[in-house]
């Protein structure tokens, strides 16, 4: 595993595997919330990241071992506060038409991270990677953040 942290960008490089996502969440968690993005609101951005690579470790790499990088990029530009969110894999490629949120009105288990993904964000945007795999990319305008846990996570 590789991390990059800084006040601005965050990036992960892991093997895609499920006792990863909690490294995940927690990193991504504290990223937010340096970031300035209230509470609540980090806790849906992480379960969005969370449901995306939850996606990619059961469906691009079907359990197999395979490369995740995710990279989180804060922009600031005048009053709008935007986080960027990519993840990248190597796996199977499937029909970009074929990622989508499930009818609401069936009763079933699972199948809702698309449709939670697109909740949460503001965009999320699916492309094949020409060297192989899939790239997400999620933005949500996060403006409206309190900076107060900002100040409280780099006194403490």
């Amino acid at each position: 595993m590789t991390a990059t942290p800084s006040q601005d960008e965050i990036a992960l490089e892991l093997d895609a595997h499920p006792e990863v996502l909690s490294l995940i969440r927690e990193r991504f968690n504290t990223w937010c919330l340096m970031q300035g993005v209230d509470a609540r609101l980090t806790d849906r951005i992480c379960l969005a990241i969370d449901e995306a690579a939850a996606n990619v470790i059961r469906h691009a790499y079907a359990g197999r071992p395979g490369p995740l990088r995710l990279r989180g990029t804060s922009s600031k530009i005048g009053a709008q506060h935007r986080l960027i969110l990519t993840l990248e894999d190597d796996g199977k490629q499937v029909p970009l038409n074929t990622i989508r949120p499930r009818d609401l009105k069936q009763i079933r288990p699972g199948g809702l991270g698309v449709h939670l993904i697109q909740e949460v964000m503001d965009e999320a945007c699916w492309t094949h990677r020409e060297a192989g795999g899939t790239e997400l990319k999620m933005t949500i305008d996060v403006s409206t953040a309190p900076v107060t846990q900002q100040k409280e996570l780099h006194n403490a």
